[in-house]
């Protein structure tokens, strides 16, 4: 008797030392794959395998239906591998994979705010800070940072100042031309505010049964982004690009499982549910463990280029032309550069958006399309602007690297024809850089380069000065 409680602490110090820090992970059951926060107490087994109550009542109910003999299951566990799990194989180390495990949730979550609202940068400091990265979009920027600072306002709120008052969530849809910016603003955003992101596409949603990512999957990602921590991923920042793609299709014979399908499973997911999802898994179907998130903290931003919106937006706008001498003329807005900032809700739902899904997201705005003096400064003045990187890359050299002012603007015209927006802009010097940093590691005489418009359009040679 005394040599089994000897086994049995032993195969208890073994699982802690096996899980690292056990205090801070769930245990997971091994049949079901469901932590101990939902499927309560665990019954631990030897080589760190932890059973719920369940679904050990379930094996010992289904042993004695099958009319096995208990003492001919004793006898086959003495022998050598024959013990309990033992035909599965199962390792001396962790069954759970190390990204499948599961932080435990604080237990004074309730008592102590998420989000400490005095430390929360203002608005006007957030599009400063925006500023420093990305160029231009002040309209976009001023939209995002009030947005975000109400957002996380009305998280930190006490419930007591609040009062009956139940303020809702400012979600955001984003439109822009490809290239303008979407995702970068987004990204640094998160920056900024050291919350956990999970960028996620929309074209590889799918209604649920059909090849694809679950909807849920994205909230999946957004969990995988905090560390498995379900606390922090309740308060962080969900993007989902290319969201024009799920719009609804005009005319199709067959399921439109992509479509409007998609839009309509991700109501309750933007307006705030609990739902649950695999840890460490984008499938349902996978043997990993379920975890219940609340989306109700959760701030969704969805962007998209909306091709062919243009369209749709100039024949709303030239209803009102006709004949007369008050009439408008029915190529006003041909040439307008940023007819997207024209864009209603009327016009999203022509083009195919459901107004139930338009409904959830009431903050919508656009994204100029760049000109050229917007991708001379996308070159040159950010923080980490796409010019200062190859400097600092031949500053490792000890090669001082320089651009006149036509070299640029001859590179922001060549991305304008292009029409990539600033995506284009790092092509275009990766062509003409590409000798230029092949041939100066073996000079090491040569002190500067110097690139001029004729090395941008392939004319010339870049001049290079060597050293005193």
């Amino acid at each position: 008797m005394d040599n089994t409680n000897e086994n049995m602490t032993e195969d208890k110090d073994i699982n802690k030392n096996n899980n690292g820090n056990s205090d801070d992970y769930e245990k997971i059951c091994f049949v079901c794959r469901r932590p101990e926060s939902r499927a309560g107490k665990m019954i631990v087994m030897p080589n760190n395998i932890y059973i719920c109550q369940d679904c050990m009542q379930r094996t010992f109910d289904s042993i004695n239906s099958s009319g096995i003999n208990y003492e001919d299951m004793m006898k086959m566990s003495n022998m050598p591998g024959m013990g309990m799990f033992g035909n599965f194989g199962v390792m001396d180390s962790d069954p759970v994979p190390e990204k499948q495990k599961l932080k435990k949730k604080k237990e004074d979550k309730k008592e102590l705010p998420a989000l400490d609202v005095s430390k929360l940068p203002a608005p006007h400091e957030i599009k400063r800070k925006l500023d420093e990265y990305v160029i231009g979009q002040d309209y976009a920027k001023k939209v995002m940072s009030v947005a975000v600072y109400n957002h996380y306002k009305r998280v930190s709120a006490d419930a007591r100042i609040l009062g009956d008052v139940e303020i809702e969530k400012s979600n955001m849809l984003m439109i822009g031309p490809t290239g303008s910016g979407k995702t970068y603003l987004v990204k640094t955003l998160a920056r900024i505010l050291q919350v956990p992101l999970a960028i996620t596409d929309a074209t590889t949603l799918t209604e649920a049964g059909y090849i694809g990512d679950d909807i849920e999957s994205v909230v999946s990602k957004l969990l995988l982004a905090a560390d498995n921590d379900v606390e922090k991923a309740e308060h962080g920042i969900i993007f989902i690009d290319e969201i024009d793609k799920i719009a609804k299709k005009k005319e199709t014979r067959s399921r439109d499982v992509s479509g409007e399908s998609v839009q309509q499973g991700m109501l309750k997911l933007l307006e705030g549910s609990e739902i649950e999802v695999p840890v460490g898994a984008t499938s349902k179907n996978a043997m990993v463990p379920q975890v219940t998130v609340n989306t109700k903290d959760i701030l969704f931003i969805c962007g998209g280029a909306f091709p062919d919106l243009e369209d749709i937006i100039k024949t709303r706008l030239n209803k009102s032309s006709s004949m007369g001498f008050n009439a408008d003329l029915k190529d006003k807005y041909d040439d307008e550069k940023n007819i997207m900032s024209y864009v209603t809700v009327d016009d999203l739902r022509e083009y195919g958006m459901i107004p139930e899904f338009l409904g959830r997201l009431p903050i919508i705005y656009s994204l100029d399309r760049l000109d050229e003096d917007m991708l001379v400064n996308i070159l040159k003045e950010p923080k980490n602007a796409i010019l200062k990187q190859y400097q600092k890359l031949l500053e490792l050299d000890e090669v001082k690297l320089e651009f006149t002012d036509d070299a640029l603007r001859s590179i922001a015209r060549k991305a304008m024809e292009k029409d990539t927006g600033a995506r284009a802009l790092r092509s275009i010097i990766e062509d003409f850089m590409l000798d230029i940093m092949y041939e100066i590691p073996k000079d090491s005489n040569i002190g500067s380069v110097t690139i001029t418009e004729d090395v941008v359009e392939k004319k010339g040679a870049p001049v290079i000065t060597m050293r005193a």
